[in-house]
């Protein structure tokens, strides 16, 4: 066996020269092929809001039509008699509900039906509309007290 020292070897020499070439041709690459371009601000047009006078609401007459065949104009209980005579319940809201006590021109019927009203019911207060010269209608549903779809 030979237990003698060989030769002692050199610590690896590490050249950075090589190194410090490549990053200076990848900088230099880098600067030449990108463009800069300096932004100036971005012009945003901000929406505005102006406080102008509302357009005032219309005169709403509100007819409520429930499941036992009972009408209400505004609230007050009316007995149904005849397309007629609804008109003319129609008429008399619009007389005395108008702005400032004046009859209201061109209101809006509301028919607020109880989901299990009947049709015909329906159709009765728009042909009352009709007759008393009421061409804006809106329709409401509304499930009444102790129904099985509330």
């Amino acid at each position: 066996m030979n237990f003698r020292r060989g030769r002692q070897r050199e610590e690896p020499e590490i050249n950075l020269i090589p190194f410090i070439d490549v990053l200076l041709v990848v900088l230099i690459f880098l600067m030449v092929s990108t463009t800069y371009s300096k932004f100036t601000e971005l012009q945003i047009t901000l929406p505005t809001a102006d406080a102008e006078q509302v357009e005032q609401r219309p005169f709403e007459i509100n007819v409520t039509v429930d499941a036992k065949g009972n009408y209400t104009v505004n609230n007050v209980p009316v007995a149904y008699q005849s397309v007629a005579g609804l008109a003319e319940e129609l008429r008399r809201a619009a007389q005395n509900g108008g702005p400032n006590g004046q009859p209201a021109t061109d209101p809006v019927v509301i028919v607020n039906a109880d989901q299990f009203a009947m049709h015909q019911m329906v159709i009765n207060v728009l042909e009352a509309a009709r007759v008393a010269g009421y061409d804006k209608l809106t329709f409401a549903a509304q499930t009444g007290p102790g129904n099985p779809g509330k």
